[in-house]
């Protein structure tokens, strides 16, 4: 497992992520990605998998364009973890790429076989690179096609900017949304290492070369930078879902939630979903209505 590529991935980089999944991400990860003893290597396999040609998850050799569960209706399936990379990551390895949601989108646009689209997403959020991009190519289907989101239970962070690309949120009555912030993680592991009578001497070349690195302290003005960074995320993040849902909620009312997370009717009532219904139930009601304004 290339645990150095999950530490630049999970920790001092800026997240849309939901802040619990988050945490659990980084106990499972953290033993593992410094060396320290693991509890049960059993418990892992939460990103990483190698991806295999007997697998379901959508590979170069397997994809055949955008599934199709009712004529004339594409299915974007968002879930998981969310990462910028990987063309055709599905949620089968616990992860989906940014790449492989933005072909989607593309191929929903501009096959004119497909009338509308619908976006299930079940995801607490991920990576901040390629969020906006990818969330911007749901924007430009939505421009020209119907599409509706439907929460399957989750739509948090990274995955509620994808949601919120779409012309319309359903979620269940047990569902959440929202979490509009940014949040990022530092691994401050100096007091480990004096346990350990090591000691870490950095070489650098730059003030700001090794800013963030995981043998000290974050220092103050380092540390007020990287949360002002953090904030223009948030606030970006609250202009883009803003303008997504144009007439239902603003940017000063996305802010004000402090990332907080929505369930059920109370998302609806806080401007962040349309309805509450059962994700069951929306695809037929959602072909009949495509039926009837054809």
């Amino acid at each position: 497992m290339n645990y150095p590529e999950i530490a630049s991935r999970m920790f001092n980089t800026p997240l849309m992520l939901q802040p619990a999944k988050a945490d659990t991400i980084a106990r499972a990860f953290a033993p593992r990605v410094l060396g320290l003893p693991e509890a049960d290597a059993g418990q892992m396999g939460l990103i990483g998998d190698k991806l295999r040609d007997d697998t379901d998850i959508w590979g170069e050799k397997t994809y055949r364009g955008v599934h199709r569960p009712m004529e004339g209706i594409g299915l974007i399936e968002i879930e998981g973890s969310l990462v910028n990379k990987g063309r055709w990551i599905g949620k089968s390895c616990g992860m989906t790429s940014y790449e492989g949601i933005g072909i989607q989108a593309d191929d929903c646009r501009e096959d004119d076989s497909i009338k509308a689209a619908v976006i299930e997403v079940d995801s607490f959020g991920g990576e901040v690179t390629g969020a906006f991009d990818c969330a911007e190519k749901i924007f430009e289907l939505s421009q020209v096609k119907p599409t509706i989101a439907v929460l399957t239970d989750h739509a948090c962070s990274a995955g509620y900017l994808l949601a919120a690309a779409a012309r319309q949120i359903v979620l269940p009555s047990t569902g959440l949304c929202g979490s509009i912030g940014v949040v990022s993680v530092h691994v401050d592991v100096s007091g480990w290492l004096k346990k350990e009578g090591l000691n870490v001497t950095i070489l650098k070349a730059g003030e700001h070369k090794a800013d963030l690195n995981p043998y000290e302290a974050i220092p103050e003005d380092v540390l007020a930078r990287e949360l002002a960074e953090l904030e223009e995320l948030r606030v970006e993040f609250a202009e883009t879902v803003a303008r997504y849902r144009a007439g239902r909620l603003s940017k000063d009312h996305a802010l004000a939630t402090e990332a907080g997370v929505y369930r059920g009717a109370k998302a609806v009532s806080a401007g962040l979903a349309d309805a509450v219904a059962r994700p069951s139930q929306v695809l037929a009601a959602f072909g009949a209505e495509l039926g009837r304004a054809a």
